[in-house]
This record gives structure tokens, sequence and C-alpha cells, in this order.
């Protein structure tokens, strides 16, 4: 059976610094089997349905002309809103003639796209993430495209458990996310996470090194599959001051990191998957930057290659899953989406 994705969500459809305003040339991109093009109408963000209504050319293939967007094949020309305005050769346009448009946005460094009902879209409902440009961290910006369901990339991101065995050689995650349990929140449209590990070592480089600190990771996971991660190192006894709830990050000692992350579904059974992540400025330099953003690659790839795996598994023997203890969070994501979709 089709996985279900919401289409009254906004997706990221791609990064703001690949759609170049300098070149004139439009973004073809992908979201639930549906071909878009982003482009620019005199630096205004526009996606259209990626086919011209004279032979289905590619509109990705055409030339940005001032406000509107010129068809490469025999020329049509399309204002922003979607309308022919001009057909070479031809005096009268079809009242008809004109493509299917879309809600865009840009915001924190990515081009979102709203897929549902154009009267519902919200920009309020654009998750907040960190901007690629926030001046107080050092992130580097990267995605990977899977061969895989974009829901199983979900299920990945939901249950950390994976970390102790998947991540073994990157990460180094210990037995402590296998064997113990976070603390889950719901939230309006997604969950929040928190995970304290309590009397570890401050590594070295970070404030009070080699002293006892109890170290939070929590993280976002928001519709339609955005994650916003978070974490730093706390004196010890923290975590068990504020009973393992959310502290105040202005008192963290050191290790601040941060990670914005989107899972976006391009068709069956193909997904691209966008993230960004880095320390904060206050507790790493351009080398520790990119240290960790070779970390956070290798893991990434650790994730595609069993991600993949999976994926051939389950189309091949279509087997019935059974679940674990670890599963709420996956259960009730979906579950949420599903209501959203409309099922």
């Amino acid at each position: 059976m089709e996985t279900r994705y919401p289409r009254n969500a906004w997706y990221v459809a791609a990064w703001s610094k690949d759609l170049d305003q300098e070149s004139g040339k439009p973004l073809p991109v992908e979201i639930m089997g549906e071909p878009i093009a982003l482009w620019r109408s005199n630096g205004a963000l526009v996606a259209f349905e990626n086919r011209c209504v004279h032979r289905a050319a590619p509109l990705s293939l055409g030339r940005c002309e001032g406000g509107n967007l010129r068809c490469m094949y025999h020329g049509f020309l399309y204002s922003a809103a979607g309308s022919v305005v001009e057909i070479p050769g031809q005096e009268s346009v079809p009242d008809h003639a004109r493509v299917k448009t879309y809600p865009v946005a840009g915001r924190s460094g990515w081009i979102w796209v709203w897929m549902g009902d154009t009267e519902a879209a919200d920009l309020d409902l654009i998750p907040d993430v960190f901007d690629l440009d926030d001046p107080d961290y050092l992130l580097v910006p990267g995605q990977l495209d899977y061969e895989a369901e974009a829901s199983l990339i979900l299920d990945n991101l939901l249950d950390f458990s994976h970390l102790t065995y998947v991540h073994s050689e990157s990460f180094g995650s210990g037995s402590e996310f296998a064997y113990s349990h976070p603390r889950w929140e719901t939230l309006p449209r997604g969950l929040r996470y928190s995970k304290w590990t309590t009397g570890t070592r401050s590594p070295p480089g970070q404030a009070g090194q080699n002293s006892a600190v109890d170290v939070l990771l929590t993280y976002d996971f928001l519709v339609p599959g955005v994650l916003v991660l978070w974490t730093g190192l706390f004196e010890a006894g923290t975590a068990e001051h504020l009973e393992y709830a959310q502290p105040d990050r202005s008192a963290a000692i050191g290790g601040v990191s941060g990670s914005s992350q989107a899972v976006t579904p391009l068709s069956r059974g193909r997904s691209r998957y966008f993230f960004s992540a880095g320390p904060h400025r206050s507790c790493g330099d351009e080398q520790e930057r990119e240290r960790q953003a070779a970390v956070a690659m290798q893991a990434f790839l650790e994730d595609k290659a069993m991600i993949e795996a999976q994926q051939k598994i389950i189309e091949s023997t279509r087997p019935d899953v059974m679940p674990s203890s670890h599963d709420w969070a996956i259960t009730y994501f979906h579950g949420l989406q599903h209501k959203l979709s409309g099922g």
C-alpha cells in the first residue's frame, strides 16, 4: 500500500542558495510525485507545475525574463501568476492557458512549498528551524537522496535507540540510547524528545574539561518531517534538579550545537534528506565545525545504507513488523500524519 503524506503542510523543496537569481535559470524539484519548477520573478519566489501547457516541455528548462518565465521549446511566456501572456505568432491567448502554481516561501535558508489546498496555506505553519545564516551557529548544509520511502527516514529519526548500533563508528553512542527511554511531549503538530545523560565526563576542549556534567539532547519533530535538534552540557545535578525537564538553554556550560533536518518525499520509494548542523560559536571554531560536519555526514551515510537496505527487504517480502517499546513516537507521529492526510 502506498504511503500517504499530508498535503496541507510545508515541504522543503531546495536550498535558497541553489536558486540563483542572476543566472535566470529555474530549478527543477519533485515533491510527492509532482514535478515543480522553482524560479524568481523579479526576486520573488514562484513555484510552477513543471509542464508547459503547449507540449508538456519542462518549464525548468525555461528562461526568466524579468517577472516572467519563457518556455524555451516554443516560446510560451508565463506570468508569475501562472497565466500564459504571450504565444509567439498568435494574437490571442486562451483564458485557460495557465499552469498550476504552488504557495512557496523562503525561510531559514530553505525554500518551502505548500502541497495542499492553496487557501489553507499558512506561513505560521512553516517549522521554526535554525537559520543557515544564524550568526550564533557555525552550520554546515548538506543533502542526501535516498532510494527509500520517506516514511522509513521518519521512523529512523523518531527512534534514537538505533544510535547505539548504527552509529557505533561515528557518534560513538553507548548503550544508554538502546537500554533506556527518552521523555516525549506532544506538540500541536509534532513531538518533543528529551534525553538527559547524567554524570558523564565533559569532553576535551569544553568547559569543565573532564569534570562530571549532565548532557541534554533534545529535538522537536514536526509535520511533515522536520527535526530541530539542540544539545548542550550542564553542571552535574541539573537534570535531577529539574526533574529531567527542559532547562534554560542559556545555562549550558559548553558543548552547545544545533541541527535542522527535513525529509521530503520525492516519489514512491524516493526521498531527499536536507540537513544543517554545527556548533554554537561560543563552543567551537571553524575547525570544530568541520569536525562535526564530517562526523555527521558519516552518521547520515550509515543511516542511508541501513534504510535503503531495509527498503529492498520491504519491497521484496512485504513483511509484517513487530513493534517494540521504543516505537511509541513512531506510532503517534504516523497517526498524526494520517489524520492530517484525511485518513
